[in-house]
C-alpha cells in the first residue's frame, strides 16, 4: 500500500488513504487468503480494523507537526513514549533503547464506511548530527514497522487465544509484541501470509489492558523463529539486573509516586544523582515496567513500588542481594561448573552463612530478603496441619526450625491464636525474630532458641523447615530430617516449604533457583520424587504436597510409621 511511494509525507499519505477505503470484513481476507465463512464472521465479530501504522523520521517536534497538517491530520496530544517500537529498534540495530525517542500519535480519519479510524504515527526524532540517519534509511527501505492493527472489542484470554490460532491457520507467524504501560494496552504483532494481497506485511492485534500472560506464549514462539535476537536479550540480563539494584541503591523508588510524575532534576537533587544519567537510567527502566514517563515526569508503577524501603511485601533487600554479593558470585559460576567448588566460597574465602554472620548489615539483608518473598507464605497458615493443631482441646505447638526473623512463624501465630510457638535460629537472627514478633503482640506465645540444628526441641506438635533443605546436600539434609525425626512426636506433622523442579523439565522458578543455590551456597533443589527419598532416609515419609505462590510447595511429611494414620 505505501511502498511505491517515496519521502515520509508522501508515505503517510499513502497510509491515510488506505485507512479510509479498507473496512474489517473486506481486510481480513486480502491478510488471509481463503479466510471466509464461520471464521472470517468470527473475526469480524470480536475485532475491528482500528487503524494503518508507520513510522517516520522527523528532525525534531515542529517537523512532525507539520508532515500531520500536510496530510490533513490533526494530532489532540503531544506524542507519546512508544515502549515497543522503541526496543525492536533498539535490538535491530544494536543500539542503546535510551538514545532513541520513539513518540506515538494517533491522529482519527474518517473511514468511507463512516466507521472512526486512526493512523497510528510512530516517530523516531532523527536530530541533525545524532548519527541515526542509516536507521531512517533502512527503515524506510524495509517498513518494518509498518502494520495494520486490528482491536479485540471485548478482551478475554480465551478469545484472545482463539484469534492468535485463527491468524496462525491461515499463515500468520508470531512477529514480537508487548506490553505498554503508558496506556496500559497489549499489542501482537504477526507476519501476515506470505499470500497476502496488500502491501503491508505486518499486522497487529491490539487488545486493552494487560494480557502479558497470554503474551508470554506468542513471544516464545516469536523468539525462537529469532534465535540472534533471542539470544542478544538473554546476553544483557545482567543489565537489568544492575538497572533495578541501582534503582534501589539510589532510593529513587521512595522518592517518586505513583500517582504524581516526578521532573528528572528535581529527583536526581533528592536522590544524589547526575539528571542525565537518571534520565537514561529511568528510561530504560520505563521499558521494563518500573516506571512510566509522562508530560509530567517518571512516575513510580506498581512494579517498582515493590522496591520502596517498607513497602508492603517489599521486595528491596533481594534486590539489593541479588545485585549485590550473590550477583559477583555469579561470575564464579564457571568455577563451579568446572570442579564442583562453590563460586561464593571461591570469592569471597568462606561460604555465605559464615560471611553473613560476620558482617551485622549483610546478616540483616539477607534475613530480609529471605522475608522479602513471603508472599509465598500466604496459603501456608491455613494449612489443615496447622489448623487441626489449633483446633486440639489444648491447643499446640509450632517449631519453626531455622525460622529466620519470624516472618512465617509470626503469620501461622496471628491465623490461629491457640498456637504457641518455638523460633530455632542463630544468635543473631534470633533476636532479629524476638524484635519483630514482639512488635506483632506475639512476643509471649513465642520462645527463642538460639542454636543449631542438633537443638530442635521436641515436643512439638507441628514443625516447619522453610526453605532450608535446598541450602544443602543430601547428606547434610539427612541430619537435618534425622534431628527433627527424632524431636517429633509420633503424632506431629513436618511441614517442609520447598520449591520442587518439575518433572517434565518444563520452564520453573525451581529451576532458575537450582542454578543458583548450586552456585552460592552448594545447595539444590529436588524432584518431589527425590524429597521423598531424602524423607523415607530419616525414617519419614511424604504425605502430600500443596502448591503455593511464587512456584513454592508445602511437603506435608510424617514419621514414617504413623504417616498413614
Amino acid at each position: 500500500m505505501i511502498t511505491t511511494l517515496s519521502g515520509d509525507t508522501s508515505r503517510l499519505l499513502a497510509t491515510v488513504d488506505f485507512v479510509k477505503e479498507q473496512d474489517t470484513a473486506t481486510l481480513l481476507p486480502l491478510l488471509f487468503p481463503g479466510l471466509d465463512g464461520p471464521e472470517l464472521r468470527t473475526l469480524t465479530e470480536h475485532c475491528r480494523f482500528s487503524h494503518a501504522a508507520l513510522l517516520v523520521f522527523p528532525s525534531d517536534e515542529a517537523e512532525l507537526r507539520a508532515m500531520l497538517t500536510d496530510c490533513g491530520l490533526v494530532a489532540d496530544a503531544p506524542p507519546r513514549p512508544s515502549v515497543v517500537v522503541r526496543e525492536r529498534l533498539a535490538v535491530r540495530y544494536r543500539r542503546p533503547a535510551a538514545e532513541l525517542d520513539v513518540g506515538i500519535l494517533r491522529p482519527a480519519v474518517l473511514g468511507a464506511d463512516g466507521a472512526h479510524r486512526m493512523v497510528e504515527v510512530f516517530a523516531l526524532t532523527v536530530p541533525p548530527g545524532s548519527g541515526l540517519d542509516a536507521i531512517a534509511v533502512a527503515e524506510r527501505e524495509r517498513q518494518h514497522e509498518a502494520h495494520v492493527a486490528f482491536e479485540v472489542v471485548a478482551p478475554d484470554p480465551l478469545v484472545l487465544r482463539g484469534l492468535c490460532a485463527t491468524f496462525a491457520r491461515y499463515g500468520a507467524t508470531p512477529d514480537g509484541g508487548g506490553y505498554n504501560p503508558h496506556e496500559n494496552g497489549t499489542v501482537f504483532y504477526f507476519g501476515a501470509a506470505a499470500e497476502a494481497k496488500v502491501g503491508c506485511r505486518r499486522v497487529e492485534l491490539y487488545v486493552p489492558g494487560d494480557h502479558r500472560d497470554v503474551l508470554a506464549a506468542h513471544l516464545d514462539e516469536h523468539r525462537a523463529r529469532q534465535p540472534a535476537e533471542t539470544l542478544l536479550r538473554l546476553l544483557t540480563g545482567a543489565w537489568t539486573t544492575q538497572a533495578l539494584t541501582a534503582f534501589t541503591q539510589l532510593r529513587v523508588p521512595d522518592a517518586m509516586d505513583g500517582e504524581r510524575g516526578a521532573d528528572v532534576e528535581e529527583l536526581a537533587r533528592e536522590v544524589g544523582a547526575r539528571p542525565r544519567n537518571l534520565a537514561t537510567l529511568l528510561r530504560y527502566l520505563a521499558m521494563l515496567g518500573a516506571v512510566t514517563e509522562g508530560r509530567d515526569g517518571f512516575r513510580l508503577t506498581e512494579l517498582g513500588a515493590l522496591l520502596r524501603a517498607g513497602a508492603p511485601g517489599s521486595m528491596r533487600a533481594l534486590a539489593l542481594m541479588y545485585g549485590g554479593p550473590f550477583y559477583q558470585s555469579f561470575a564464579g559460576l564457571g568455577h563451579t561448573v568446572r570442579t564442583g567448588h562453590v563460586a561464593f566460597e571461591h570469592l569471597f574465602g568462606e561460604n555465605h552463612f559464615d560471611h553473613f554472620a560476620r558482617d551485622p548489615h549483610l546478616a540483616e539483608l539477607f534475613d530480609q530478603s529471605m522475608a522479602a518473598g513471603s508472599a509465598m507464605f500466604d496459603p501456608v497458615p491455613t494449612h489443615p496441619a496447622l489448623t487441626a493443631a489449633a483446633e486440639a482441646p489444648a491447643g499446640g505447638t509450632v517449631v519453626d526450625v531455622a525460622g529466620g526473623n519470624g516472618e512465617l512463624l509470626g503469620r501461622i501465630l496471628a491465623a490461629h491464636p491457640r498456637l504457641d510457638g518455638v523460633l530455632l535460629e542463630r544468635p543473631h537472627a534470633v533476636e532479629a525474630a524476638r524484635h519483630r514478633l514482639e512488635e506483632a503482640g506475639h512476643g509471649t506465645r513465642c520462645v527463642f532458641l538460639a542454636g543449631d540444628f542438633a537443638d530442635v526441641p521436641a515436643g512439638g506438635d507441628v514443625y516447619v523447615l522453610s526453605r532450608v533443605l535446598h541450602d544443602w546436600d543430601d547428606e547434610r539434609c539427612r541430619e537435618i530430617l534425622r534431628h527433627c525425626a527424632r524431636a517429633m512426636p509420633d503424632h506431629a506433622d513436618l511441614l517442609v516449604i520447598e520449591r520442587v523442579l518439575p518433572p517434565d523439565g518444563s520452564v520453573s522458578l525451581a529451576t532458575a533457583w537450582d542454578l543458583h543455590m548450586m552456585c552460592n551456597v552448594g545447595g539444590r533443589e529436588r524432584h518431589a520424587d527425590h524429597y521423598g527419598t531424602l524423607f523415607a532416609d530419616a525414617g519419614l515419609a511424604l504425605v502430600d504436597r500443596t502448591p503455593l505462590p511464587l512456584e513454592g510447595h508445602v511437603l506435608h511429611v510424617r514419621k514414617a510409621r504413623s504417616a498413614s494414620a
